[in-house]
């Protein structure tokens, strides 16, 4: 959450004169949308807004589902590198606003230990055991401070990796890369304020915010953006909205986008939907906010929403079906965190999305002993029957019990010590951090989770804890498969603000910041193999960035969060972006990101068989080649599609020995120079048949698989033709 600081308040008038200017403008560039759009007939402005199906009676009741209509579709087919620059608002971090209010004052400083205890301290950490875990394969920085151009503190950096291109996001602007670490968008990215311009007639139009979020849709090859935006400061009135951008293509760059905007709560429009985070699930775009009100910063709540991922890839218009948890129904909870996936198989159809949160109490020291869990179920066709959690206060489905956990504050979040200053970091101690993983393995599916603890209340340091929750069937267990509370042997140093990811092996890795009084604040990482004895990161510790610097301002805000993904070209590298000062300043921050794999000889656990669809006259099968993990798969041999109907087809293939996944194209032609949206190179896991749907009636399309595994992609199978009946 960003606020206006004090220290700007001489400028608030001037910011308002500018801001109107601003919006005026995008009135009147998207009335002009031929300047921006290529093809304006498509284009839409706030005020001629497309409206989504009408809600039954049943929706938008007390407790019940609320439905509204996104804002938009505004279609932006202009290159980012061609938009005009609108700055971001000039604005710095001064307080982020919690489930109970903490003051942000670190605790006196206690006694010093004695000089032999710093020795004992100091020579673990530069002489820690010796790590199993791999080094960084790359690194190179992303967005700064003075690039970012906001002013902002901390620079909330998350960002996510495609086929081709890693996009990061901070608080003011998107950067995107393609995966040698070369900026494609301009050395400073595009702000928020430029790239949702033409959202005329909502604040996204001029008036960003921050909390930025972006994310890869590697099911439909497509990227999602988000930040949040509301006229004037905080305190404020609003209104409060969310800005959504869907790409029209796998390329962030110059494939075009579909914006859309969404008010935060209509029914109370002076609340703000604070620290909003994203998932993807198969029928939904699932988001989340912590709700306060604007003009006294109370807590209200918590909103789930559900986001019609099936019309917003089309560019169509689009409902949204949200929820809203009074704090009633949550307890001492927020922040709740949606669960997305990446690696695996798809969730079975008509899984419930999952929700997950841990409390925070009104004070510190509090030993806490449950995850809570939600199920999110969605009907966009009959939005009554959608429902969240238990009763009309929306309670968590579970309660999962956990080995016994401190939240990492006290009197105050900012505990984290620093080298060379008694400045101490803000740990955002308090919640489940983004993201949670899903992953379907053979059918056996699974939360992964993390956050920071704080051990020997209230000394420290922070710890890395993380969990595995089965979720087989679609229910939650009483107790973890997994967890663990990680400090690396006890070595001394503070670990926090955590993000977890997994790859198609089942091999888990944490990225993080690091600091202690006698080490720069620093990126670091840790995991496990699948194979590794349960319950710990026993693959050790990797560095990716040795921080050489810290951070000296007041507020002591960093990142609220990181993030860690795994690359969809070949499920096995996991890339992580995070923060870190290269030489010691006030806030003049710096981002990185990198990336590392496990080795390929990683013993996996042997995947369940899956059944070879029979083969018919028409099809010539080939005895199945076989490939040791190290080498390059053969080619797989497509079968003959199955279960035509006017609107989707299944394909079929053959299975391939050492092949750890597949890989689909769908065209309208034989040649593939023209692919179905979504259906090139489409990641489809480690499976002999794929569902493909969206297509039009009584159409010829054609289809292929490429095999791949750790040692790279085989070729091309054979081609299959198939016609989709008619209507």
């Amino acid at each position: 959450m960003k606020k206006n600081s004090t220290s700007q308040s001489a400028f608030f008038n001037l910011r308002v004169l500018v801001a109107s200017l601003l919006c005026l403008t995008g009135v009147f560039v998207a009335l002009g949308a031929t300047s921006i759009n290529s093809n304006p007939s498509k284009a839409q402005t706030a005020t001629q807004t497309q409206h989504g199906p009408a809600a039954p009676a049943a929706a938008n009741q007390p407790g019940g589902p609320a439905v509204a209509p996104l804002v938009g579709p505004v279609i932006l087919n202009r290159d980012l590198r061609d938009l005009p620059y609108i700055a971001p608002n000039p604005e710095v971090e001064e307080k982020r606003l919690t489930r109970y209010p903490h003051p942000e004052i670190p605790l006196p400083a206690g006694p010093n230990p004695s000089e032999f205890e710093r020795f004992k301290s100091l020579l673990k950490q530069i002489i820690p055991p010796t790590p199993m875990m791999p080094g960084p394969i790359l690194t190179f920085d992303g967005m700064n401070s003075a690039q970012s151009g906001c002013l902002c503190l901390p620079p909330d950096t998350d960002g996510d990796v495609g086929p081709n291109h890693y996009v990061q996001s901070v608080n003011s602007s998107i950067k995107i890369f393609d995966k040698n670490g070369n900026p494609l968008n301009g050395p400073n990215g595009t702000t928020y304020n430029s790239f949702f311009l033409t959202l005329a007639g909502t604040p996204c139009s001029g008036f960003n915010n921050g909390d930025g979020f972006v994310f890869y849709d590697h099911v439909a090859n497509r990227w999602v953006v988000s930040d949040f935006a509301f006229p004037g400061s905080l305190p404020g009135a609003g209104p409060f909205y969310q800005c959504i951008g869907v790409s029209q293509t796998g390329d962030p760059v110059s494939g075009g986008w579909f914006l859309y905007a969404i008010q935060h709560d209509p029914a109370n429009p002076t609340w703000i939907g604070d620290y909003p985070k994203l998932a993807l699930w198969p029928n939904a775009y699932y988001l989340t906010v912590n709700l306060f009100d604007g003009v006294t910063l109370g807590f209200q709540g918590v909103r789930a929403f559900a986001l019609d991922r099936a019309s917003m890839l089309a560019g169509g218009p689009a409902n949204t079906i949200a929820f809203n948890i009074t704090p009633a129904g949550l307890g001492d909870s927020y922040s709740l965190v949606p669960a997305g996936f990446r690696t695996g198989n798809s969730p079975p159809a008509g899984r419930d999305e999952f929700l997950l949160s841990v409390d925070s109490p009104a004070t510190g020291g509090v030993t806490l002993t449950q995850v809570h869990g939600w199920k999110f179920h969605v009907d966009f066709a009959v939005p009554g029957n959608s429902t969240l959690g238990v009763g009309a206060n929306h309670t968590p489905n579970a309660n999962i019990t956990v080995n016994g956990f401190v939240d990492a504050f006290t009197t105050t979040t900012l505990l984290v010590p620093q080298n060379g200053t008694t400045a101490k970091l803000d740990t955002l101690g308090d919640k489940i951090m983004t993201p949670a993983v899903y992953q379907n393995r053979s059918g056996a599916e699974s939360l992964w989770a993390s956050q920071t603890a704080l051990l020997n209340y209230p000394n420290g340091p922070t710890a890395v804890r993380w969990y595995q929750f089965n979720v087989t069937g679609g229910n939650f267990p009483a107790t973890p498969v997994q967890q663990q509370s990680w400090n690396n042997g006890n070595d001394g140093l503070w670990r926090w603000m955590p993000s977890i990811a997994v790859d198609q092996n089942g091999n888990m890795a944490i990225g993080y910041s690091t600091s202690s009084a006698i080490q720069e604040p620093s990126i670091r990482y840790a995991g496990r193999l699948a194979s590794d004895p349960s319950n710990n990161l026993g693959q050790g510790e990797g560095i990716m960035t040795v921080g050489g610097g810290h951070q000296t301002h007041s507020s002591g805000r960093w990142g609220d969060y990181s993030m860690t993904t795994i690359d969809p070209a070949d499920n096995l590298t996991f890339w992580h972006t995070n923060e870190y000062y290269p030489v010691t300043s006030s806030a003049n921050w710096f981002t990185r990101i990198g990336k590392f794999q496990f080795p390929i000889s990683t013993p996996t656990p042997t995947p369940t068989a899956t059944a070879t669809p029979t083969a018919t006259p028409t099809a010539t099968v080939t005895p199945t080649p076989t490939a040791t993990p190290g080498q390059t798969p053969a080619a797989p041999t497509a079968l003959k599609a199955t279960n035509e109907t006017a609107s989707s087809f299944t394909a079929n293939w053959t299975s391939v020995s050492g092949a750890t996944g597949y890989r689909l194209d769908v065209s309208t032609n034989s040649s593939f120079t023209s692919y179905v949206p979504g259906y090139q190179n489409l990641n489809v896991g480690n499976t002999t048949s794929y569902n493909v749907t969206g297509l039009s009636a009584n159409t010829f399309y054609y289809y292929r698989l490429r095999a791949y595994n750790g040692g790279g992609t085989s070729p091309n199978s054979n081609v299959v033709r198939v016609k989709t009946k008619p209507r």
